[in-house]
């Protein structure tokens, strides 16, 4: 008897298995999506549901995506971010997301990326950082992404100086990838405003060969100035010391010695 009621209780555990991890207050949970769309969040909620596939955090107020912002999510493929105040992304911010295929962070206050924040998603497919407020872009920032096929840049304040070369030259070689290109307009200096980013050419770029120095360089300059200016007084120095020295032996000398020669006589 007490056989056949383990049994049933066993059937009845997998008729209706254990309820899913619960869904965050202020968000609405379904089949693995998660939206917290409008609810007036300022930081990503906690305790999000361990099977969360598609995760909706679009019109918020998150400014920061601090480390750890994320729990382990082995099966989230999609994380929606747009119009928040986002301004700031740790460099530990997006780590457990290795499975996310997509990522929207337009329409935010994002001024500056670095590449280890984007080194966790091996996966990432789609990535929209439309609508920011980047003036540049390192390409080792879209270089940490290998998967990479579809990227939104549009709207962003764009400096067309030097600084932008490395970001033409990825466009170049990544055209199919970049998707509304012709929407990549300079805003910064005036006289290119609005001007298309994929229209330079090579020769755009040949005053910045002929005249800029690397950091590196700098810094040399900056150490070795100094000590050659520092050498150069102190061998004039020296020079001029043992002259006067060698000088006054040869005229003791001559003295000592009484040669006519040495008289003037």
């Amino acid at each position: 008897m007490g056989s056949w009621r383990g049994t049933l209780l066993a059937c009845l555990f997998l008729l209706h298995p254990l309820p899913s991890p619960a869904c965050p207050a202020a968000c609405r949970c379904s089949s693995g999506e998660v939206d917290c769309t409008e609810c007036d969040l300022h930081e990503v909620p906690e305790n999000l549901p361990a099977n969360t596939s598609t995760l909706w955090l679009g019109y918020n107020f998150i400014t920061i995506l601090r480390s750890g912002s994320f729990p382990f999510l082995p099966v989230l493929l999609r994380l929606s971010l747009p119009y928040n105040h986002l301004g700031k992304i740790h460099s530990q911010a997006l780590v457990g997301l290795g499975e996310l295929q997509e990522l929207d962070l337009s329409n935010n206050y994002l001024t500056a990326l670095t590449s280890e924040t984007f080194l966790p998603l091996t996966s990432l497919i789609v990535l929209n950082l439309g609508s920011n407020r980047l003036g540049e872009l390192e390409p080792r920032v879209l270089y940490a992404l290998p998967q990479l096929q579809e990227l939104f840049l549009h709207s962003n304040p764009w400096v067309c100086t030097c600084s932008i070369q490395p970001l033409w030259h990825w466009l170049n070689l990544n055209g199919e990838k970049m998707k509304e290109k012709s929407l990549l307009l300079c805003r910064f200096p005036e006289q290119l405003n609005k001007y298309p980013i994929v229209a330079f050419r090579n020769e755009s770029f040949r005053q910045c060969q002929d005249n800029s120095l690397l950091a590196q360089d700098y810094a040399f300059f900056l150490l070795i100035g100094p000590f050659s200016f520092l050498a150069s007084i102190f061998l004039c120095t020296f020079v001029g010391s043992i002259t006067v020295i060698c000088h006054n032996l040869h005229r003791e000398s001559c003295s000592w010695r009484r040669f006519p020669a040495c008289t003037g006589h």
